[in-house]
């Protein structure tokens, strides 16, 4: 048992230009204060107190002397023209060495700190120092420090040493034995002069009163506890979790594509003249195969004249002589068409009221596929270019955290941060394992898709065959990279989180929703799709936004002036090439463009208010425009801190609502959703909910100050390791591992169904 010294002395001089000066001179350290003792605030404010008491070093006892002998000196002096009365208390501490699991409560002020000693058991290797207090202000900081004196005890000096945290209502300072030699440490406790490091204001009494000195009665009640933190094997159970819990998506992707094998051989067998497709639906080869639906009932449907007519044009075009390889800049077609192509023009044809894929399905397909794997390689550039610095930026955070014990610089859970290495919390680190392993699985089964159809093209000549959705698979290999760089940078972010680096967890979920997007678009649109440079750039555009909205977005109303008006053109923009089917170029004229959109609503508003001629789109734009504007309004008016989680919920609402519009025009036609599609479906919808639920258990938040955010801390709840936010992270992946297979499976019933009976929308 370590004993140890506390001095208190108290003098009812206010006198700062004669205080009293008390040094204490120990064995191996010497102490000094004076009375009143000043602290210096912000803006120069000043604060004494009259009464200070203070902690001595303790010193281990040696062969030479007993262990309850300290040999102590106590010099008092004053410089003052005049007697000043004071008085001085030595007592011996009690309980100044900390126990495990047992909670020790005591008060502490800022010319009244405490500290208190704590050694590591034998079987313990690592420990958390908790502390709670009923009251959130004054604000506090705790500190650890190695046992050293003299110990940083007071406002001024407690962050030169150790590792400390700003506190309010609860800390948690997670300590381990190899980080001391001696297996022991100080647990020191400081009050601050003023609250604004915790969030709090200056005392309304002292505003504009500068270089006064105020005797302010700040105390608070603490508790301190300290628990045993995990075992190593702990962190073994926690990473064969992990893996083995998404290696079993593995797994079950193996048994379905054996099954699928098994079933798909065994209508080989039954129908030697059939052959598959892509390896989904299957079609004979040898008769022609009608439409799902009889022809009275299809979406939009139109005299078989025209459809025959419109495959006849599209046969030119989209057959090519074997073996070609053909540059992507080929694929554009001529904007001057002579006389006897005039109706195979494809502004002619997309001014049809009803739309069929066939339509819009003319160009090579090969030349079509090599423009969509560009968005595959383009994806991988970017991955690398922006994974390299994020990374060497979240190493230097770590670092700097590290070396100065400034533990407020990343808003971590600290009730459930578990370090590995010189990681501080690297259960959220290992929680973004589900993204890549996920990713990697959606690349592979991608990748089997596009094995089969290219077998499936050796075996006959595909462009005589019209049937099903065209199978370009490069925005699919985008969406599995951009899954597994989500996992990537979240937990580059989760290295560190705070303020300045949030747009690293966001930036590839907004691609992830984008590439959604255009490849719904895509799947039936697929000649008049975005190009990769332009959706890219465009995604550029929103990420630069992020990144200003992170700097100039929380108070300026200039910025979100500028930012909503962006928004809305950008939709009326974008609702104007949809509406026209890309047969208005946007770089040919910004202001007619515009013009042309107004001419829309009041051709097709206004004049046609009864039947718009393009019922369906229009409806679609009037919903999505009526919702982004909603973003841009509530932005202009409440100005979310959280930017980029701002533009995240533009992107998520928009493609919701796309997938919905989808689906619905899809049963409309009467097409068919086959049992996987629907169960991935299901399983999306129930995957998300449980994820948003534990998304929503807000654990930390740096919209507020470090004390603050640390209220919010709640210990783990799965295996003892891992919190709320990495189930969130467990769930998110497979949510849109779910949320991809639905993209990829959702028209697999077409694949017996010619091109010139499904409609577009």
């Amino acid at each position: 048992q370590v004993d140890a010294v506390r001095v208190y002395v108290n003098s009812s001089s206010e006198n700062l230009q004669y205080p009293v000066l008390f040094v204490v001179r120990q064995q191996k350290g010497v102490l000094s204060w004076q009375v009143p003792l000043i602290f210096r605030g912000l803006y120069q404010r000043t604060y004494n107190y009259q009464e200070v008491s203070r902690t001595l070093c303790p010193t281990e006892p040696t062969p030479e002397t007993r262990p309850s002998d300290q040999i102590i000196f106590v010099d008092v002096a004053s410089m003052a023209p005049f007697n000043i009365a004071y008085e001085l208390l030595v007592t011996r501490l009690e309980n100044f060495q900390l126990e495990t699991n047992k909670a020790f409560n005591f008060t502490a002020s800022p010319s009244q700190p405490q500290y208190f000693l704590y050694k590591f058991p034998q079987d313990v290797d690592s420990v958390i120092i908790n502390v709670v207090s009923d009251a959130a202000y004054p604000c506090s900081v705790v500190s650890v420090q190695d046992i050293v004196c003299p110990v940083y005890d007071l406002d001024h000096n407690v962050e030169f040493n150790g590792v400390y945290q700003s506190m309010t209502k609860q800390a948690a300072i997670t300590v381990q034995r190899k980080d001391f030699p001696g297996e022991q440490f100080f647990v020191v406790f400081v009050i601050k002069p003023e609250d604004y490091a915790c969030g709090g204001s200056v005392p309304s009494s002292i505003h504009g009163n500068v270089n006064r000195t105020w005797n302010l009665q700040r105390t608070k009640n603490l508790q301190v506890t300290i628990v045993p933190s995990i075992k190593k094997s702990v962190y073994v159970q926690a990473m064969f979790f992990s893996f083995l819990g998404f290696l079993s998506f593995y797994l079950g992707s193996v048994i379905v594509a054996f099954v699928h094998y098994i079933s798909t051989g065994m209508r080989l067998t039954l129908s030697p003249g059939s052959v598959s497709i892509a390896g989904s639906g299957m079609m004979t080869s040898s008769h022609p195969i009608s439409a799902s639906t009889p022809e009275g009932s299809s979406y939009g449907a139109i005299d078989e004249s025209s459809s025959s007519g419109g495959r006849q044009l599209s046969s030119p075009e989209r057959r090519a002589p074997a073996g070609s390889d053909t540059d992507s800049s080929v694929e554009e077609e001529s904007d001057f068409d002579t006389m006897p192509e005039i109706e195979s023009d494809k502004n002619i044809i997309r001014t049809k009221v009803f739309l069929y894929l066939s339509d819009l399905s003319r160009k090579d397909r090969r030349i079509v596929s090599k423009k969509y794997k560009i968005y595959f390689w383009n994806i991988i550039t970017i991955a690398v270019f922006y994974a390299l610095p994020v990374i060497q930026l979240v190493i230097t955070y770590q670092t700097v955290v590290n070396v100065t014990g400034n533990q407020d610089i990343c808003y971590y859970n600290f009730l459930c941060a578990h370090p590995l290495g010189v990681l501080s919390a690297f259960n959220n680190i290992l929680s973004n394992v589900g993204h890549m392993m996920l990713g990697f699985l959606f690349l592979l089964i991608v990748l089997r898709r596009d094995i089969l159809h290219r077998r499936a093209m050796e075996m006959k000549d595909i462009y005589t065959l019209d049937y099903g959705i065209p199978k370009h698979f490069g925005l699919f290999y985008a969406m599995g990279i951009a899954l597994m760089m989500e996992g990537v940078l979240s937990a580059c972010y989760h290295v560190c989180p705070n303020y300045s680096n949030f747009q690293f967890d966001t930036s590839f979920m907004y691609m992830i929703a984008g590439l959604c997007m255009l490849k719904l678009y895509q799947t039936r649109h697929p000649d008049i799709n975005a190009s990769a440079y332009s959706a890219y750039a465009s995604f550029a555009v929103v990420i630069s936004l992020a990144v200003l909205g992170v700097v100039f977005g929380k108070n300026d109303v200039w910025f979100w002036v500028i930012f909503s008006m962006i928004h809305v053109l950008a939709s009326l923009a974008l609702s104007t090439q949809i509406y026209y089917m890309g047969r208005f170029k946007i770089g040919e004229c910004y202001v007619g463009m515009f013009r042309r959109a107004l001419m829309v609503l009041y051709t097709d508003c206004i004049q046609q208010c009864s039947r718009p001629m393009y019922m369906d789109r229009m409806v679609l734009l009037i919903v999505g425009n009526l919702v982004n504007w909603s973003f841009a309004i509530f932005g202009l008016v409440y100005r979310p801190r959280d930017f980029a989680s701002y533009i995240l919920g533009i992107f998520i609402c928009n493609l919701l609502l796309y997938l919905a519009f989808y689906i619905i025009m899809k049963l409309r036609s009467s097409e068919k959703l086959l049992p996987i599609p629907m169960f991935c479906i299901v399983a999306t919808a129930v995957v998300w909910a449980a994820a948003l639920y534990f998304f929503f258990q807000t654990l930390s938040s740096w919209e507020e100050t470090p004390a603050e955010s640390r209220e919010k801390n709640r210990p783990c709840i799965l295996l003892g390791f891992f919190d709320d936010h990495d189930v969130w992270h467990f769930l998110s992946a497979a949510a849109l591992f779910f949320s991809f297979l639905v993209l990829l499976t959702l028209d697999d019933d077409l694949d017996t169904v010619r091109r010139d009976k499904i409609p577009v929308f």
